[in-house]
């Protein structure tokens, strides 16, 4: 069965959540690079039985979207209560945290300065801000759950419109035969 205004919406709907998800990085200041922003991008698979909407990013988007839990008691689960993440769990790759804090601190090329007004070097900078992100976690952004979830809201009537039409065509088109 040939589900041609189906189609259209989910490639509609499939859009709208990477347009909207975009948006969001920039407006919350989450464009350090731009390989996040520039990875997010949608995938249909049209089946026999269906539809399905997959959406690629960067490995890291999962944990900027839902945030990651510190290690550190009840103030850190404050900011990322519903993460499905925690640092210290052991499931994630080793060093990635520290590899990527050390490549965002050189692309933005800031450095601290010490008591006596020295600059810290970036090996000294990594180790307190990823100690201070392994204590307290990453804020969940939900740049992209939003967008998505609303994206479901605000095409869900024309999911429903789009196959009820096509599944008349193919009856109509049945009952011609």
């Amino acid at each position: 069965m040939k589900l041609a205004e189906l189609e259209i919406v989910v490639n509609k709907f499939a859009k709208y959540v990477v347009q909207q998800a975009k948006s969001n990085l920039s407006k919350k200041g989450k464009r350090a690079s731009g390989k996040l922003y520039n990875s997010i991008k949608p995938k249909i698979d049209v089946r026999p039985e269906g539809f399905y909407v997959y959406f690629d990013m960067e490995d890291y988007g999962v944990f900027q979207d839902k945030g990651v839990r510190g290690t550190q008691g009840h103030y850190a689960d404050q900011n990322t209560a519903g993460s499905p993440f925690k640092f210290g769990s052991g499931s994630g790759p080793k060093g990635g945290l520290t590899t990527g804090i050390e490549n965002w601190i050189k692309l933005k090329k800031f450095q601290f300065r010490d008591k006596k007004g020295r600059f810290m070097s970036y090996q000294s900078m990594r180790y307190i801000i990823v100690n201070s992100i392994w204590r307290t976690g990453l804020r969940a952004t939900m740049f992209f759950s939003n967008p998505f979830d609303k994206g479901i809201q605000r095409f869900g009537d024309e999911f429903l419109n789009a196959f009820l039409l096509d599944t008349e065509k193919q009856v109509i088109l049945g009952i011609k035969k």
